[in-house]
């Protein structure tokens, strides 16, 4: 097994763990493949809206024991909180060793500044009453990746190439694609209006690396997707940010050379002005 690639932070969201859709033995191989300086969950790593303890196999299992296997190896891990996870945010602040719970981190890198949050706090579908109907609509999505991997086993089967029903359905609806508009223009300005150089998501399980310029200045989103569909995450060497894609026949990514940042995590209060929020956000 060739040596583990060598990077100054990856950001994993939206894994989902106890979760069919979840590609715990991809999450597992991508893992193994990294020595991070700093490892952070951006979320929803563990689906506690959808949590079955019918459903939870071994490679899930090993996920975890993996990150704490990280843990007592000497990697700083940071565990930010999503809406799936919200459970934990009772824990918010937590430190032990290596490893905190977080629901925000401010951290500067090599003299620029980034913001890091879930994203759930956009999104008036996980509060209040709408929530329920956006646990149905979990179980609903669980149920259509099922059946999307069967449909994918006779695909291969037939020599064709594999498809996702859901990605059909989201950009097949203006409404969801308008959403994730808002969703990354709403993150931009806030970060912009704060003075932050980078706004780093997960949730919404769309990848992205981008520059969103607004009358009042400019920002670089990004969103580490997710491991249930995309198979992405954020990764920071040679003083840049890169969106690894995982790839089945590889596993891997070319070796990086190492550069070590300069890393400092702030701890000032970040103020979201964002209306009925109930997600506290102190750092």
């Amino acid at each position: 097994m060739p040596h583990p690639r060598p990077v100054d932070v990856a950001i994993l969201s939206d894994i989902h763990l106890g979760t069919y859709g979840c590609h715990a033995v991809e999450v597992l191989t991508y893992l193994r493949s990294i020595r991070p300086g700093l490892l952070i969950l951006n979320g929803d790593i563990i689906d506690i809206w959808n949590f079955s303890k019918r459903y939870f196999p071994a490679a899930h299992f090993e996920v975890i024991r993996e990150i704490m296997n990280m843990v007592t190896t000497g990697v700083k891990v940071v565990y930010i909180t999503g809406n799936h996870d919200e459970m934990i945010r009772r824990y918010s602040d937590l430190q032990m060793g290596s490893f905190e719970v977080r629901d925000k981190l401010v951290m500067e890198i090599d003299g620029r500044m980034c913001w890091i949050f879930h994203g759930d706090v956009f999104d008036a579908t996980t509060r209040g009453s709408a929530k329920i109907l956006a646990k149905l609509g979990g179980k609903g999505y669980d149920l259509l990746i099922l059946l999307n991997r069967f449909i994918n086993w006779l695909l291969q089967l037939a020599g064709r190439e594999k498809m996702s029903l859901s990605k059909k359905v989201k950009n097949g609806v203006k409404q969801a694609v308008s959403w994730i508009a808002n969703f990354e223009h709403t993150a931009a300005e806030l970060a912009i209006e704060k003075k932050y150089d980078y706004v780093i998501c997960g949730h919404i399980h769309q990848p992205q690396m981008r520059t969103i310029v607004t009358e009042k200045g400019s920002v670089q989103y990004l969103n580490s997707g997710d491991w249930i569909e995309n198979l992405t995450a954020l990764e920071y060497y040679n003083k840049g940010w890169h969106l690894y894609q995982y790839d089945h026949k590889a596993a891997t990514v070319p070796t990086a050379k190492k550069q070590k940042p300069v890393l400092n995590v702030v701890s000032e209060e970040v103020m979201m002005h964002v209306h009925s929020l109930e997600t506290r956000l102190a750092g």
